[in-house]
């Protein structure tokens, strides 16, 4: 019934555009406002209809007729004063209309993006769409994990390649670590990328569809001085000098070693608070590349090494102090009164 009053909406306001003549209007107005018009007939439908879509549908229905109405008298005013030939002072400034601004996971990218192009990264973007090899198997993700299960990952219904097997929504921006060493071939590499990604989860902290931005250095001699210093600076440019990290072991396929990467709450200043509980926030994941890795994109572990990171932009966009927001989906919310507030 949804489709049906949005139709008959956009049918009734073409026609009140084409429309030249008083009489036909007022007849249009009759014919659709009319207490036996079209639209009282949509509401009367209503009851027909699960309780569960009534409100919903009702609100379509009154948003509609209200909209008519208001086209009709509208155009029943220019009819008027065409009739009349009414003088209009053509110097009249026009109407201000409000102007727009960019989203905040937007803006969290353009920051991301400007902190790590700063000191040599580039900015690369990959498919969406992509192979199970480049998402898994290239990054050293042995065939039964279960990430590679259609309950974590979304298969594309499509067929398979018979090089790099099933199609899928890329889960992680990792795969293209696997596609940037193939593109450069010979190290150095310095990237950076953002990208959406796409897991089978949903609730306060994780969203179907979300963006991730991975980073990636090889060269000769990296280590994880370099990662942690990497680290640090991103830290302290994005919430503030005085920001600390710190790293954990932890067990990742595709790095090796690998760590947990945590910021210092910049809420509390790291003295613990009702968000961090302890002055520590966990940021995501980050390590040494894992040899098999490296060779998978046809780099020589025994020449080059180097490491990786690869945190959620929702996440470390949360964690700003003063945003105040507790559930990712809100990041998603179409109410305009919510996305004015940034």
């Amino acid at each position: 019934m949804r489709d049906e009053v949005i139709n008959l909406k956009n049918q009734v306001l073409a026609q009140v555009l084409e429309l030249d003549n008083p009489q036909e209007l007022e007849s249009l107005r009759i014919e659709y406002l009319g207490r036996k018009g079209k639209v009282n007939a949509l509401l009367k439908n209503i009851k027909q209809l699960p309780v569960a879509e009534r409100k919903s549908i009702g609100e379509l229905v009154n948003a509609t007729k209200n909209a008519i109405s208001n086209s009709i008298t509208e155009k029943a005013k220019t009819l008027k004063n065409k009739k009349g030939k009414s003088w209009f002072d053509y110097t009249v400034p026009g109407k201000n209309y409000n102007l727009g601004h960019i989203h905040l996971i937007s803006q969290a990218i353009y920051d991301i993006t400007a902190i790590f192009q700063k000191i040599g990264f580039i900015k690369v973007r990959y498919p969406e769409v992509e192979w199970d090899w480049f998402a898994f198997g290239a990054l050293n993700f042995p065939e039964d994990h279960p990430a590679r299960d259609e309950w974590e990952t979304f298969f594309v219904d499509t067929k398979q390649s018979p090089k790099y097997g099933p199609m899928l929504l890329t889960p992680h921006t990792s795969s293209g670590q696997i596609r940037e060493m193939a593109r450069v071939k010979t190290p150095p590499i310095r990237m950076i990328n953002i990208a959406k990604c796409y897991r089978r989860q949903s609730d306060i902290s994780h969203y179907p569809m979300f963006h991730q931005f991975e980073g990636l250095v090889i060269d000769k001699n990296i280590n994880i001085t370099h990662l942690k210093g990497a680290l640090d600076y991103f830290a302290k440019s994005y919430y503030g000098l005085g920001v600390k990290t710190r790293i954990r072991p932890y067990n990742f396929l595709f790095t090796e070693p690998s760590f947990e990467v945590d910021f210092s709450c910049n809420v509390c200043g790291g003295r613990g608070c009702k968000l961090c509980k302890e002055g520590w926030l966990e940021i995501g994941g980050a390590g040494m590349v894992h040899p098999n890795v490296l060779t998978a994109g046809g780099i020589d572990p025994k020449i080059y090494s180097g490491f990786a990171f690869g945190w959620g932009v929702e996440r470390v966009l949360m964690m700003k102090s003063g945003l105040n927001i507790p559930d990712i989906r809100q990041l998603y919310s179409s109410d305009i009164r919510y996305l004015k507030q940034f």
